[in-house]
Order: C-alpha cells, then sequence, then structure tokens
C-alpha cells in the first residue's frame, strides 16, 4: 500500500487555545518516534490562533491507525474535553 498522508484540523474554543496547543505539542516527540511515522508537523494559523493542523505522513494506513490507537492520543482526548469546538480528518494519497 503507498503512504498515507493526513490532514487533521483542530479548532480550539478561543478561551482553550492555550490548553489545546500545549496538549497537541506533547504528542510530537511521542509520536515522531512511532514506527511507520514518516512526517509528523504541527501548524497553527497566523490570523486565526485557534486553528491548528497537523500535516502527517504515514507508511501505511495500518501503522496510522496504530497512532489512532494510542494511549498517548486517548490522553490528549481526555486533557482537551471540552476545549476543541471543532475537529475535521482527511485521509489522502498523493497523485503527482
Amino acid at each position: 500500500m503507498s503512504k498515507l498522508t493526513i490532514l487533521a484540523n483542530i479548532k480550539a474554543n478561543p478561551d482553550k487555545i492555550a490548553l489545546v496547543k500545549a496538549e497537541l505539542e506533547k504528542l510530537l516527540p511521542i509520536t515522531r518516534a512511532e514506527k511507520g511515522c514518516l512526517q509528523y508537523d504541527l501548524h497553527q494559523d497566523n490570523e486565526n490562533p485557534e486553528h491548528f493542523l497537523f500535516y502527517e505522513n504515514w507508511a501505511s494506513r495500518e501503522l496510522w491507525q496504530t497512532h489512532m490507537n494510542a494511549p498517548h492520543l486517548a490522553a490528549y482526548m481526555e486533557a482537551t474535553e471540552g476545549a476543541v469546538a471543532e475537529f475535521t480528518l482527511n485521509e489522502m494519497n498523493q497523485i503527482g
């Protein structure tokens, strides 16, 4: 199977930006060390600081699914419960 690209958009509640950012930053070193993680970059919108984006590349969908079930992701979900206004995720394959 080909490489999988993930775009994950996270929109924090305006009064919870610092909390969400801190919790997202905790995911960086742990996830980057995971098997199959080729790229895991966190971005914050310059004009809308409540909007965060992960740009991820994984060796396979199966290895990404392992990541999605990892304890550190569950800990993030628990820590940010009620702090995230919106979350969207796109699974994509590069075509060119």
